[in-house]
């Protein structure tokens, strides 16, 4: 049943000699249509997936760079599906459109898991579970930590103009986070939302934004909100060309992020970023978890989030509520970004 690949001559009386791919049965193949590697989290969460899904462990895994095309990714899952794949790992690029081959899969009995982002489907069997994070919780957890850090700063009856840098448009990272802010700013009415501008989850384009963000509304700009490290990392370089600082102060523009990689939260602990609400990429023991359950024959948890933590460049906040629910903030230090594994 499982397959290992090698050569295979068959012939025909009527046909040359064809070359078909085989595996041997003692390894389990996994498809991972993987979004791109347009980030340090993306990068990160593909190394995962190679560590955990090795030869060494079991595995034959074929991954695939789609390189943020999404017809590229419907191409590669329904080469997965020609291969006949035992399961088929999904980061979706986009949420919607993913009704028909999803169907295709389900068709050839092979199980789906959805990982990082979010689908829209008609049907939610047509996929077996999804891992990743909560995307709108997290968006929840930057805003009220800002509000509380405003407060506890005594900012809190000012008037603060806030600008997004969005993530990549359709993207449940983008919807979530992009949701939790704009709840925020409605919520709290001297928060004004000036501007919402994708930066595509790239640190070229979150500085072309930010640079025309900054022409657009000079000196007006008290928060940057950027959905993901690589955007805050164009904003900072943006900001700090335009002769503003970045910073924790009263005069200096917050940079809040999301992913805490390894180099987000340097800039946090050197006071540029001042929060990132982290995003773990590291979703392939769950993943594998899953595949396990389903080789033992048993059913899996359809949804299932991994821990994610919240990072601080200053103490004046220790915790956040968000749904009901306290989240402790971490003020980070040089142990804490040698703790980190990405």
């Amino acid at each position: 049943m499982k397959k290992k690949l090698a050569v295979m001559a068959l012939a025909a009386a009527t046909l040359s000699m064809m070359a078909m791919p085989v595996y041997a049965d003692d390894l389990v193949t996994v498809g991972y249509a993987q979004v791109g590697h347009e980030s340090d989290w993306r990068t990160a969460n593909t190394q995962n997936y190679q560590d955990v899904f090795s030869e060494e462990n079991g595995y034959s895994l074929d991954l695939v760079d789609c390189d943020n095309d999404n017809a590229a990714q419907l191409e590669a899952v329904r080469t997965f599906i020609s291969k006949d794949m035992d399961y088929i790992v999904i980061a979706p690029i986009q949420s919607a459109g993913w009704d028909t081959v999803l169907q295709e899969a389900q068709d050839a009995g092979i199980p789906v898991i959805i990982v990082d982002r979010m689908v829209k489907v008609s049907d939610d069997s047509l996929y077996t579970a999804w891992v990743g994070s909560n995307f709108e919780l997290e968006g929840k957890k930057a805003a009220a930590w800002l509000k509380a850090y405003l407060e506890k700063t005594g900012r809190g009856d000012e008037e603060i103009n806030i600008v997004d840098i969005q993530g990549t448009i359709g993207a449940s990272a983008q919807i979530g986070r992009t949701k939790g802010l704009e709840d925020a700013c409605k919520e709290n009415k001297n928060w004004n939302l000036l501007a919402k501008e994708t930066g595509e989850f790239t640190q070229s384009k979150g500085q072309e934004v930010m640079e025309s963000l900054l022409k657009k509304h000079k000196d007006d700009i008290d928060v940057v909100y950027c959905e993901n490290d690589n955007e805050a990392f164009g904003a900072i370089d943006a900001i700090t060309a335009a002769g503003k600082t970045v910073g924790t102060g009263k005069d200096d523009i917050l940079v809040m992020s999301f992913d805490s990689t390894k180099t987000g939260l340097t800039d946090v602990k050197d006071g540029k970023i001042i929060l990132d609400t982290e995003c773990n990429p590291l979703h392939g023991p769950r993943v594998e978890e899953i595949i396990k359950a389903l080789e033992n024959g048993e059913t899996p948890e359809k949804q299932q989030y991994v821990d994610e933590e919240i990072f601080a460049a200053v103490k004046d906040v220790e915790s956040v509520n968000a749904d009901g629910k306290d989240y402790d903030v971490t003020v980070v230090n040089d142990k804490v970004i040698k703790g980190r594994a990405y």
